[in-house]
Order: C-alpha cells, then structure tokens, then sequence
C-alpha cells in the first residue's frame, strides 16, 4: 500500500535511539542509508523485508521539525504482549503518553493498541488486531 513513511526529527540520534527500542519490540531492524544528498536519516524495516520503510530525517529545509495536527502513523505488533512492551519502552525512551494499552472494541472486535507521542512530538499508534487473525 505504502512505500515509506518519514518523520522529522530535531536530533537524529537521540531519535534513532528511541526509534531502535520501540522497533525493536515491534520485530523492525535499522537499515543503513545510502547517500542521496539529502538530509541525515536513519532507516528501520520489518525483518527480513526491504519495504515498507520507516525515516526519520532532519528537515530538508533546515527549520525545526513539527509534528502535523491530525497526522498519525499505525504500527502492527504480533500480540497484545508486544503491543504492552513497546509502549513501555516508548515511555521510557522519553515518549508521551497519549492512551494506554487497551482494548479499543469500538475499531472492531480484538482490537488493541496503545498511542504516544515521539520525541518531537509526532503521535504513533500501536496496535493489534486480533479481529484480523
């Protein structure tokens, strides 16, 4: 459906390191980047595949990154378990809660996820879909 989704970021590495603890409950790895003469990035895709892609980059145009209002990116987890741990290592990563892991039986039927906010502000979704097993 989707290529690749890329956030801004503030400082790369402390992004890459938030990113490198949540992803890594999430079964994502870090892939190198290969120069394109744009911005410094980090890169993370599921195991063993090559797309979709995931980015954080320092913005082109050299102003400070911002989150958008609305704009919210969905990440799967294999479990409920997985969702929990990802959560919880986003918290401790520096994230900001924005909804506890539960049940969200109003998006359908073994629906659960947990939302927080990044380091610089974007929000992020986990979720699993035990209604899609």
């Amino acid at each position: 459906m989707y290529s690749h989704v890329t956030f801004g970021c503030s400082n790369l590495e402390k992004a890459t390191d938030f990113y490198d603890s949540v992803f890594s409950e999430l079964g994502f790895e870090r892939r190198p980047v290969s120069p394109d003469g744009g911005p410094a990035s980090a890169c993370w895709v599921p195991a063993g595949k090559s797309l979709p892609r995931f980015y954080v980059y320092i913005p082109f145009d050299g102003k400070p990154a911002t989150p958008g209002n609305g704009n919210m990116v969905a990440f799967s987890a294999s479990s409920r378990k997985v969702v929990d741990a990802a959560y919880n290592v986003a918290l401790v990563a520096g994230a900001k809660d924005e909804g506890a892991p539960g049940e969200r039986m109003h998006y359908g039927t073994g629906y659960y996820g947990a939302y927080f906010r990044d380091l610089d502000g974007n929000k992020i979704h986990v979720v699993y879909r035990g209604d899609m097993e």
